[in-house]
C-alpha cells in the first residue's frame, strides 16, 4: 500500500498521473469534515499531492486533532481513493509496543532468499499470476518460482523456529522483523509450537512497523485458513487485538483487521460478536459506509453479524443496495437508539 502511495507521489504530471478519486475520512467524530477538507488542500478529481508528511503535519495541527494518516487505494480508471485517518482525544487509542532494539538478525543466506522472493512475487504479479493455495496452514503460491523459496522457508522454519521468534521479539530492524512475521507461518505445527507460533503473531500485530502489522496479518489468515481444513491442529485466534486494530488511525490495519474478523465470526461467535460491538462499532459503521466496495463489505458483513441477521439476510441487502438498514439495525439494537454503541436515555 505504502508502494502505491509512492508511486502515484513520484508520477509525472501527464495524462497517466493518478489523480484523486474519493476522500474516505474516518476516525472525526468532533473535528468537522469540512475543516479537514480544507486543510487537505485537494479534493477530488485532483492530482495526487506531493507530500503525504506535509498534508499530515496540517492535519495534526487542526485543534481537536491528536494524529492523522493519509493512504491511498489504487486504482479505479486512474483514480485513487485517498483514506484519511483521524484520531481525535478521547478516541479510543491503539499502543503499538516500543521498537526493540537488539541486533538479532537471521543468516544471510535466508536474508538472501527472502529478497529473490519478493522479486520473483513482484514478477508474478506484473504476469498476473497471483493464486496461492493456503490450505495447508501456509502460503504457496502458483509461481513456481515463487514456491520454491517458500518451499525453502518451510525447511528453515522447521529448525529455525528459535530464531525467528528471538527476531520478533527483539530485533532492532523493521525489515528483520517482518521477515520474522512471514516465516512463522512456515513454522511446523504442534500442540506446544502452535499456540507460540499464534501468540508470536499476535504479538507482532502490536508492532510499530506498518510492514510488519501486515505481514503478520497476511501469516494469521494462512494459519486461520489452514486450521479450518485440520481441526486437529486445535487453531484458537483470539480475537481481542483484531478488533483493536479497528480502531487504529492507520487504514490498512483497519483493512486487514475487518477482513480477518470477517473469516474469525463465519460462525456468528456471539463473545467475538459483542466484543466488536462494545469496542468498535463505530469504526464498523464508518467501514461500510465506504464509497469502494471491496473495502466496504467486510464492514459491513461485520455490521451485519452484530445485528443479529444471517448470511443470506446479509447478502440480500448488500445485492440490493440496502446497506443503511443493515447499519440501523447495528446501530440501534432492538430499535434503541444509540451512538457509537452507546445507547441514549
Amino acid at each position: 500500500m505504502l508502494a502505491v502511495l509512492a508511486l502515484a507521489l513520484v508520477a509525472s504530471a501527464d495524462d497517466l498521473t493518478p489523480r484523486v478519486g474519493v476522500i474516505e475520512i474516518y476516525g472525526a467524530r468532533k473535528v468537522p469534515l469540512k475543516k479537514i477538507k480544507s486543510t487537505l488542500g485537494f479534493t477530488d478529481g485532483d492530482l495526487m499531492p506531493p507530500s503525504r508528511g506535509d498534508i499530515e503535519d496540517r492535519l495534526d495541527k487542526i485543534p481537536g486533532v491528536v494524529a492523522s494518516r493519509l493512504e491511498a487505494s489504487c486504482c479505479d480508471d486512474r483514480k485513487m481513493t485517498v483514506y484519511v485517518g483521524i484520531e481525535e482525544p478521547g478516541n479510543r487509542h491503539f499502543v503499538f509496543h516500543p521498537p526493540p532494539t537488539g541486533s538479532v538478525a537471521f543468516p544471510e543466506a535466508v536474508v538472501g532468499q527472502y529478497h529473490e522472493f519478493l522479486d520473483a512475487v513482484s514478477a508474478s504479479l506484473r504476469r498476473g499470476k497471483v493464486d496461492e493455495d493456503l490450505t495447508n496452514g501456509y502460503s504457496l503460491m502458483a509461481d513456481p518460482d515463487c514456491r520454491d523459496h517458500q518451499r525453502y522457508f518451510l525447511a528453515y522454519a522447521s529448525d529455525g523456529l528459535p530464531v525467528i521468534e528471538d527476531v520478533i521479539h527483539h530485533s532492532a530492524d523493521g525489515e528483520q522483523r517482518t521477515m520474522a512475521a512471514y516465516l512463522l507461518q512456515y513454522a511446523p505445527r504442534g500442540a506446544h509450537t502452535t499456540s507460540d507460533i499464534l501468540d508470536d503473531l499476535q504479538y507482532a500485530l502490536l508492532d510499530a512497523e506498518d510492514n510488519v502489522r501486515d505481514t503478520a496479518m497476511q501469516s494469521l489468515r494462512a494459519i486461520l485458513v489452514g486450521g479450518r481444513l485440520h481441526p486437529e491442529e486445535h487453531i484458537r485466534i483470539e480475537p481481542t487485538w483484531l478488533i483493536e486494530l479497528m480502531n487504529s488511525v492507520v487504514w490498512t490495519d483497519r483493512r486487514d483487521a475487518s477482513e480477518a474478523l470477517v473469516n474469525l465470526t463465519d460462525k456468528h461467535d456471539q463473545a467475538t460478536l459483542d466484543l466488536l460491538r462494545e469496542r468498535a462499532l463505530d469504526s464498523v459503521i464508518e467501514m461500510a459506509r465506504w464509497h469502494d466496495l471491496k473495502h466496504a463489505l467486510p464492514g459491513f458483513i461485520l455490521a451485519g453479524r452484530i445485528a443479529g441477521l444471517s448470511e443470506q439476510q446479509i447478502q440480500d441487502a448488500w445485492i440490493n443496495g440496502n446497506r443503511e438498514e443493515v447499519l440501523e439495525k447495528a446501530l440501534y439494537p432492538n430499535g434503541r437508539r444509540t451512538i457509537f454503541g452507546r445507547p441514549i436515555p
